[in-house]
C-alpha cells in the first residue's frame, strides 16, 4: 500500500469560507490528518453560501463548502468559554500545523497566538492567512477574493473596454492564496525536518493578488504603463481572444508567426495571409484588421470545425466551454481530475488537487464532515475521556445543548 507524503502531519484548522479551507484540504488530500474547528451553531458560514435545498438535504451544505472540505474532520469548539480555548491551545501542542484565518491580533485574544503556542510547541507550524497582512495601515481591516480583486488592479484589467470592470467568474484571488499557503506549509515542514524547530508563516490575499499582478505591476514600475482592460484579448500578440463560431465560441491564440501562418492556411489563406500581418509587430500594428478579418471566417464554421482544424496543424484553440460541458469534460476526467466519493446515498463529485504525484498519489478516504460530526470522536484521541467531554458540554465549550 502507498503511503502518502504527509502521513502522519496533524493539522489543527481554524480556518473557514474559502482560502483556508482550500490549504487544508490539499494538505488532506497528501494525506495530513485535519482537524477542521468550527464554531458551534453555524460553523464554517461556507456551510450556507448559495446553499441549495437538494445539497441541504442529501449533502448537509453547500457546494461552496462540499468542493473544499474532504478530508477533514469536524470538531466544535466556542473559543468565548475558557476551557474551550484550554483545550484548543493542548491540542496545539500536540499538532504538527495550525491554520488560521482570523484577522490580525484575533487568535491573540485566546490565547492562541504563536508566540504563546511555540513555547509548548516549539515545533509547530503557525500558518496566519488575512486579507491585508499583519502590518501596515490596511492591516486591521477584514476583506474577501473581490475587494481584493478591485485593490489588487485584478478587476481593472477584466471586462471589456467599453464597459465597467467586472470581477472574476471565481475566487481567483483565494484559491491562489490557498496554494500559496501549501506552498509555505511544506516549506516549514522541510525547514523543520532540516532544523526541528518550527515558524510562523503568513500569507494574505493582499499579496496573493499582487503575485497574479506581477506582470503589470513590473511594466508599470519600469515605464509607468497601465494596462486596461481589453475584454479576452491580450495586448501581448494577435491573435489572442475569443472569436464567433456558428455555435458558441472559441479561443484562438497564435502569437509566433510560425504558428499565425499555420492558422492562417488551416482556415482561409485567401483572407489572412496578407504582408500586413506577417510579423507579431505587423500583427499588433494592424489589431483591428486581423480580428475582423479572423471573425469573417471563423463565423462560418462550427467550434468543432475551427478546434479540428486549428488542433491538427498545432495552433492553440479551445471551445468556450459552458460550466457543464467543462465538468463533464472526457479530457479531465482522463487526468484523474475529479474525485468521488460517497456520502450516503449519494456520489459526491469534486476536483482534485492540482497536481499529481507519482510515488505518493493523492487520497480521498473522507467526504466533508457534518458540523461537529467528529468532536468526540476528536476529544478522546487527545486523551480526554467521557466525563471531561461532559464536563466540556456543561461549561458550553462545545455549544449549547
Amino acid at each position: 500500500m502507498v503511503e502518502s507524503v504527509l502521513k502522519g502531519i496533524r493539522v489543527l484548522d481554524f480556518s473557514r469560507i474559502f482560502a483556508g479551507p482550500a490549504a487544508t484540504q490539499v494538505l488532506g488530500d497528501l494525506g495530513a490528518e485535519i482537524i477542521k474547528i468550527e464554531e458551534p451553531g453555524r460553523g464554517d458560514d461556507a456551510r450556507t453560501f448559495g446553499v441549495t435545498e437538494t445539497a441541504m438535504e442529501e449533502f448537509g451544505a453547500s457546494p461552496s463548502f462540499l468542493a473544499l472540505n474532504r478530508n477533514k474532520r469536524s470538531m466544535v469548539l466556542d473559543l468565548k468559554i475558557p476551557s474551550a480555548r484550554a483545550v484548543a491551545a493542548d491540542m496545539a501542542a500536540r499538532c504538527d500545523v495550525l491554520v488560521h484565518n482570523f484577522r490580525p491580533g484575533g487568535m491573540a485574544k485566546f490565547g492562541l497566538d504563536y508566540e504563546t503556542l511555540a513555547v509548548a510547541n516549539p515545533r509547530l507550524v503557525y500558518c496566519e492567512f488575512s486579507a491585508y497582512g499583519t502590518e501596515g495601515p490596511l492591516s486591521h481591516l477584514g476583506a474577501n477574493d473581490v475587494a481584493l480583486q478591485a485593490h489588487s488592479g485584478l478587476m481593472s484589467i477584466t471586462g471589456e473596454s467599453d464597459r465597467p470592470a467586472v470581477r472574476s467568474g471565481t475566487a481567483v484571488i483565494d484559491l491562489h492564496a490557498s496554494l500559496g499557503l501549501v506552498s509555505a506549509v511544506l516549506a516549514a515542514l522541510f525547514h523543520r525536518e532540516r532544523t526541528g524547530k518550527g515558524q510562523r508563516v503568513e500569507t494574505s490575499l493582499l499579496l496573493s493578488g499582487a503575485h497574479l499582478m506581477n506582470y503589470f505591476y513590473t511594466e508599470y514600475w519600469l515605464d509607468g504603463t497601465v494596462r486596461q482592460r481589453m475584454g479576452t484579448a491580450n495586448h501581448l500578440s494577435v491573435p489572442n481572444q475569443a472569436f464567433p463560431a456558428r455555435d458558441g465560441s472559441v479561443i484562438i491564440i497564435a502569437p509566433a508567426d510560425d504558428m499565425w501562418r499555420r492558422c492562417a492556411h488551416a482556415l482561409a489563406p485567401e483572407k489572412l495571409d496578407r504582408p500586413a500581418f506577417k510579423t507579431a509587430f505587423d500583427r499588433r500594428q494592424h489589431r483591428d484588421e486581423l480580428i475582423a478579418a479572423l471573425t469573417d471566417v471563423t463565423r462560418t464554421m462550427s467550434c468543432k470545425e475551427l478546434v479540428d482544424r486549428l488542433g491538427a496543424v498545432k495552433v492553440n484553440v479551445s471551445k468556450v466551454n459552458d460550466v457543464g460541458e467543462a465538468a463533464d469534460d472526457a479530457q479531465l476526467a482522463a487526468i484523474g481530475g475529479v474525485v468521488e466519493q460517497r456520502m450516503g446515498e449519494r456520489t459526491l463529485k469534486s476536483v482534485q488537487m492540482p497536481f499529481a504525484m507519482s510515488a505518493t498519489p493523492a487520497v480521498a478516504d473522507l467526504p466533508p464532515p457534518r458540523h461537529g460530526e467528529h468532536t468526540d470522536e476528536i476529544l478522546s484521541e487527545f486523551g480526554y475521556d467521557a466525563a471531561a467531554i461532559e464536563a466540556l458540554r456543561a461549561e458550553e465549550a462545545l455549544g449549547r445543548a
